[in-house]
């Protein structure tokens, strides 16, 4: 019996949609078949990899679409880019007519009529070269180029009529399964729109976010520039001996953009430097840079941690379930702070607290600040955009920015790399060596810290005046050999072992290469060691 004949039976009790299902204890596509006495459960679009999985489809749903409705010959320059919101950019450049408005309606009409019509997504495994002749003979270069370094002698292609592609992840078991998305033009080109994840039967209202967009494109840009923009052109990279070059290239890059973030500081006249960003941005990095770009024009920059304004611990409340969410904005004594960085701005000398995570109180030295002239205070937390942490202080004093490791990488044509998967891999080895925890542990904490992320971070991103993008194109091929030994540590019987499984095939793309060839100011030493910076 197919799974998905099970599912259609046991639907009944799930809230959202089901799309996948775990077969003693290990993740399978509903065209499976499963062994009677097998223990299934069921996976909906409301969890991660089923979510995933809804994503993945519905890009395979536009590209049978836009193959039917424009022909096989246009579909060379289709690409599936980056992530802004809910919504999928993609890009689609062809040399005798333009994306408008007509066409993509034509295309989002045809995608309902095959998400209608139920049609079966097919799975078939073939060896590596049989999918390298094939992708050649559909004019899909990257993932050509992709499978020509990879080690494994099978892949899965997944066909949908006469359309047949490559993806990364599980895939739904047929079209109507399908059946949320929408079309819009944007920027250089369209957004595919899907439900969120928290809200897996409706479609959002898609919020642009210029300055995201502006930020990705010129990552998205320069990695072209480079010649670096997907794995499988990395790994050429690599085996032709030309990565110290890149590594060179990308890390003056980002000194540039640094030096262009200090020079519109100090041209604005602006003595107070909110850093935010998610978790693993390289935010501490980022934050000794800039003040070394500060001191250049003669600044004096005064590092403060928004964590040492934690009130005391026994006073934050707890959550309904008992613990205690750190991530708030009300867990820092907000006036506290404003009172001190206004003293700070008014010349007036001011004891600075220090948190003490051991015993969860704020404690007070003998180190008393007063700002100069030429002093800029530099401050770096998770809740540095929020305008409602510096209301009582003044706006022009003030200078945002927003740090993220964004993707430059796509895996091929049509796979991208997500972001998340590069700042959780970060953080994995990171932990490991900094703070002695395994990988199941990171694993574990990952969803509550996306969740953080999403409440108090990403919505204030476009409120920064500077976004810093603090992704490297190489920084996978030196992370893999720090995270796959973690990844093989997570055992088989725990339950971080599936998402352990996925981050293993997916560094399994890349070629690895050493880390000797990275400078000691690089962000990505914040998380290897060896950086010259204390972080």
């Amino acid at each position: 019996m197919k799974l998905y004949d099970l599912a259609l039976q046991r639907q009944k009790d799930y809230e959202y949609p089901i799309i996948l299902a775990m077969v003693n204890g290990r993740y399978r596509e509903l065209m499976y078949h499963y062994p009677e006495g097998s223990r299934v459960e069921f996976v909906t679009t409301a969890e991660k990899m089923g979510y995933d999985c809804y994503r993945r489809s519905a890009l395979l749903l536009l590209l049978k679409a836009a193959y039917d409705v424009v022909g096989g010959e246009r579909m060379d320059n289709l690409k599936v880019m980056y992530s802004i919101g809910v919504g999928q950019y993609c890009e689609w450049k062809m040399e005798d007519r333009k994306l408008d408005q007509d066409l993509l309606k034509r295309i989002e009409s045809r995608m309902r009529e095959l998400s209608r019509a139920a049609i079966p997504i097919e799975k078939q495994v073939i060896t590596t070269e049989e999918a390298i002749a094939r992708f050649h003979k559909h004019h899909m270069y990257d993932k050509e180029k992709l499978f020509k370094y990879r080690r494994a002698s099978t892949t899965n292609v997944y066909r949908l009529e006469g359309y047949e592609d490559y993806f990364y992840g599980y895939m739904a078991p047929n079209t109507d399964c399908i059946d949320l998305f929408d079309l819009k033009l944007y920027g250089d080109g369209f957004v595919l729109i899907l439900p969120e994840r928290q809200n897996p039967r409706q479609i959002p209202e898609f919020q642009e976010r210029p300055k995201l967009y502006r930020t990705l494109k010129e990552s998205r840009d320069w990695s072209r520039t480079l010649g670096g923009d997907t794995v499988g052109a990395l790994n050429q990279m690599i085996v032709e001996g030309k990565v110290s070059e890149l590594v060179l290239v990308q890390e003056a890059l980002q000194e540039k953009k640094l030096a262009e973030i200090a020079d519109r500081i100090v041209e604005e006249n602006k003595r107070i430097v909110l850093i935010a960003g998610p978790s693993s941005s390289g935010k501490t990095t980022f934050s000794h840079r800039l003040s070394i770009q500060l001191r250049v024009h003669g600044k004096q920059p005064h590092p403060i941690g928004l964590d040492n304004y934690f009130i005391e611990r026994d006073r934050i409340p707890a959550e309904p379930d008992g613990t205690k969410d750190y991530e708030k904005l009300n867990v820092l004594d907000i006036r506290q702070f404003n009172e001190d960085m206004n003293a700070l701005l008014q010349g007036k000398a001011v004891n600075l607290p220090h948190y003490n995570f051991l015993t969860g109180k704020r404690e007070y030295g003998q180190e008393v600040t007063a700002m100069g002239d030429n002093d800029v205070l530099v401050i770096e937390g998770i809740h540095g955009l929020n305008p409602e942490l510096t209301s009582f202080i003044d706006e022009k004093e003030k200078f945002r920015i927003y740090i993220s490791a964004l993707t430059m990488l796509n895996v091929d044509e049509h796979n991208r790399v997500p972001t998340t998967d590069g700042r959780e891999i970060r953080r994995m080895v990171r932990d490991a060596i900094f703070r002695g925890e395994d990988a199941a542990h990171t694993i574990a904490r990952w969803p509550s810290v996306r969740k953080g992320e999403e409440q108090y971070i990403f919505p204030f991103q476009e409120e920064a005046d500077v976004m810093f993008n603090s992704g490297m194109i190489y920084e996978l091929a030196v992370l893999k050999q720090y995270a796959e030994p973690l990844l093989f540590q997570v055992p088989k019987d725990s339950p971080e072992y599936p998402e352990a499984k996925r981050l293993l095939k997916f560094l399994d793309y890349f070629l690895g290469i050493d880390s000797n060839a990275i400078p000691g100011n690089s962000i990505i030493k914040e998380f290897i060691g060896g950086s010259c910076f204390d972080v």
